[in-house]
């Protein structure tokens, strides 16, 4: 039997369904989102020129984001997990393992790992948390070698240089997790670490938050004793410091965790990510990872290394989503740099690097056909308080209707259709 059925337009929009066989390309701008006044009266996201991500604005709809809930300043561990469609209080197990596994590092059944940062202290004051930034790989990579071979430990351990200041540490063992962090930039809530806005920075001593957690706090302060005098008495360090340089002589551990979480699998979706923390998610997560090498840092001149990394990553999202178009139904892409001028207070070097992006990625974008885009940010990290925040994050939906927004900006943003959400709810625009 067939019916006739005729609608208006207005009812047929409201039943109108996704086409699932489109493909979909997820773009995270990591600490991209900030607040106004960091250019003029605006954020450094609103500030800077981007024609192409302002086509997408105009042409799809708009929205904010909290990723992870209100009141969370988010690392960008939990935040990726939750916009990639996990709730980060079912899935989430911290950080250090998404980076160990991200870091290739065999785990096994019995360990805990932490996220490390290299650090110049002076007595408990930290003068830098990342060493200004002024570490370069082969810097890191003998300092490495060297905590391996001289830090003495009840239990076998690994500590492996990543990218930068970046590290990971793995402690073998029956052990516990729940522990308190030494970095006092982030705090332990729950398994999540959350951002500080502190002005007085000290190295912490690490605590035992349960019961049984004891055995596991001992030996990390152990080790961030032992690396402390390894490391101050390093000759390298020496060297950098009669060349106006900051010394790495201090090793920052956080947000331990014990085991890996297991997401639910997504099917044909390519990552095309550098950071062994968005690695290991995304393979986590059933990911293919689009690989490529990201450039050593061979200088002491931070922001040349940046946009060269940036340059990197731009041309191997813009091969491989081309070159990889037919095998893949979603692709992940992760931009890390413009985080980081976030942190350092440099929004000018922010509106840059965004600039860059939209210029050399989203330029490409605008000359493909049939395709859902969806950008935003992991979090806030505003120039003022170089820090993560918790204030809600621009938010951009193209390829299924439109708002006719005339920008994309936090303050744009934040008058379209898609209202404000949660980043666990991002992906059911674009998945059944």
């Amino acid at each position: 039997m067939h019916y006739n059925i005729k609608l208006s337009k207005k009812k047929f929009k409201k039943f109108q369904v996704l086409d699932y066989t489109m493909k979909n390309i997820f773009v995270i701008l990591d600490g991209a989102a900030g607040l106004p006044n960091e250019i003029g009266k605006k954020s450094a996201l609103d500030a800077a020129k981007t024609p192409n991500l302002d086509y997408f604005a105009k042409e799809g709809k708009c929205g904010l984001v909290r990723t992870v809930g209100k009141g969370i300043a988010p690392e960008s561990d939990v935040a990726v997990v939750a916009l990639l469609g996990y709730d980060p209080y079912k899935y989430f197990t911290g950080r250090g393992p998404l980076e160990a596994y991200g870091a290739e590092i065999k785990l096994g059944k019995n360990f805990v790992a932490f996220r490390t940062n290299f650090a110049t202290i002076y007595g408990n004051s930290i003068a830098d948390r990342r060493v200004g930034r002024e570490l370069t790989t082969r810097e890191a990579k003998i300092l490495e070698k060297t905590i391996n071979k001289k830090v003495k430990l009840p239990c076998k351990f690994v500590y492996k240089s990543t990218i930068g200041h970046r590290g990971v540490l793995v402690l073998y063992g029956k052990l516990k997790s729940d522990i308190s962090n030494v970095d006092p930039a982030y705090k332990i809530e729950g398994k999540f670490g959350v951002a500080k806005n502190k002005n007085k920075m000290e190295i912490q001593k690490v605590k035992a938050l349960k019961k049984g957690s004891e055995k596991t706090a001992d030996i990390v302060n152990s080790f961030v004793e032992q690396s402390i005098d390894v490391l101050s008495n390093h000759k390298l360090n020496q060297t950098r410091k009669l060349k106006g340089l900051l010394p790495a002589n201090a090793l920052l551990l956080r947000d331990a965790g014990e085991k890996l979480p297991k997401f639910p699998q997504k099917k044909k979706w390519g990552a095309i990510v550098a950071m062994p923390l968005e690695i290991g998610i995304a393979k986590l997560a059933g990911m293919d990872i689009l690989k490529f090498k990201y450039p050593e840092c061979r200088t002491n001149n931070v922001y040349k290394f940046l946009f060269k990394g940036l340059k990197e990553t731009i041309k191997y999202s813009n091969l491989y989503i081309k070159k990889y178009w037919n095998k893949y139904d979603n692709f992940y892409v992760h931009f890390k740099e413009c985080d980081i001028p976030g942190h350092d207070g440099l929004p000018e070097e922010k509106a840059k690097m965004i600039e860059l992006i939209d210029k050399k990625f989203f330029s490409k974008l605008r000359k493909m056909k049939d395709f859902r885009l969806i950008v935003t940010s992991d979090h806030a990290t505003p120039c003022k308080l170089k820090s993560h925040s918790d204030d809600p994050v621009a938010l951009l939906f193209y390829g299924n209707g439109k708002d006719k927004m005339t920008e994309f900006s936090e303050k744009s943003c934040q008058k379209g259709s898609l209202k404000t959400r949660l980043g666990k709810d991002i992906m059911k625009l674009v998945t059944k």
